[in-house]
């Protein structure tokens, strides 16, 4: 017969990595919990359709306090095996991970920023490019490139967001890296660079061994070093205010960086998106923001794998709509562009 196990050892102790383990993987040890905790709070007879703070003593793996979030409720959790509650932790962050997976705004804002950051970045046309993803998470940016026909490798710090990258199967490499301390390639192994929410993060002093600046600058003299002398590099970032501006610019024209920051729809509260545009050929003119001559508050990005999926089997190619829509992504691009006519894309007889 079993012995029970507050007589094998203090719970500190038995409930180590192993047996925490148990209530992640177990479904049957899963179930009974959630049916325990399910009773225990018809017995609680909290007042319905309110909210409550419950404490959850020896909250373990974080399976009761799950059910007291599905139910609406707030809660904190004690327990004295430290197993336990770093199972708990782990839960948290996978469950922040899988959202970039199951929730569709997430994911759509996602591949409009990573569409532009991609236009941003001025690729010589129809032509296969090996790009460093920056943060690339659980991989959305990557299925992006993939579209587009692009090589990518991406780095990030959180491990549960590359496993949720592995699960989908993506096609690029995957690195775990903070980039704080430095980008780890050779020299020239990139032809550009996004990022996508990320850059932000070296702003702050996470540890007391993080110094913001050192760490910016480690970041951009490594990533400077691995892009070819033609590249550009894309940063899609969420400054808290000016001084995070001004320091990350500063760090990356100090690792020798030209470029500067592209602010499209800057009268939009909910639109307003910041990209910092680095080169590392020379001064080139900025590309132009979105949303500075009157128009629409709204987010109109160019949705280029709908196109390229809504163009298969069509001879789209140099007609009318394909040439205004090329003419379009080089004045996005920052590029000299004719203007439209009404002769734009017609077809020359074969004499005048």
């Amino acid at each position: 017969m079993a012995r029970r196990p507050e007589h094998l050892a203090p719970p500190e102790i038995f409930y180590n990595e192993e047996e925490a383990r148990k209530y992640t993987n177990n479904t049957r040890i899963i179930d009974i919990q959630v049916q325990m905790c399910e009773r225990a709070l018809e017995l609680l007879a909290l007042p319905e359709d309110e909210t409550h703070m419950i404490l959850d003593i020896g909250c373990g793996s974080g399976l009761s306090g799950s059910v007291l979030e599905d139910q609406g409720h707030i809660w904190i959790g004690m327990d004295i095996a430290q197993a336990m509650l770093d199972v708990a932790v782990e839960r948290e962050v996978e469950e922040e991970a899988r959202k970039y997976t199951n929730n569709t705004r997430i994911i759509d804002i996602q591949v409009q920023m990573c569409e532009r950051a991609l236009e941003l970045l001025a690729l010589p046309e129809d032509e296969t490019h090996m790009i460093l993803d920056i943060g690339c998470g659980s991989g959305l940016s990557g299925s992006v490139l993939e579209d587009q026909g692009h090589i990518w490798i991406g780095m990030d710090i959180a491990q549960a967001m590359l496993d949720v990258a592995v699960e989908r199967e993506v096609e690029g490499d995957l690195v775990l890296s903070d980039m704080g301390q430095g980008v780890p390639f050779k020299a020239g192994t990139f032809d550009g660079a996004i990022s996508i929410s990320a850059l932000q993060w070296l702003c702050n002093a996470d540890k007391k061994s993080h110094n913001p600046q050192k760490r910016l600058y480690k970041f951009f003299s490594t990533l400077f070093a691995s892009l070819t002398r033609s590249a550009r590099a894309v940063f899609q970032f969420y400054p808290e205010n000016a001084d995070q501006i001004e320091l990350v610019t500063s760090q990356a024209m100090k690792a020798g960086f030209m470029g500067g920051l592209v602010v499209d729809y800057p009268n939009s509260a909910k639109a307003k998106k910041y990209f910092l545009v680095l080169m590392t050929g020379g001064i080139v003119q900025l590309p132009q923001a979105l949303g500075t001559e009157g128009g629409s508050d709204h987010v109109d990005y160019a949705k280029k794998r709908e196109m390229v999926k809504n163009s298969r089997g069509k001879p789209l190619k140099k007609s009318r709509d394909w040439i205004l829509a090329k003419k379009e992504r080089r004045r996005r691009q920052g590029k000299e562009t004719r203007n439209d006519t009404k002769y734009t894309g017609r077809k020359r007889p074969d004499r005048f």
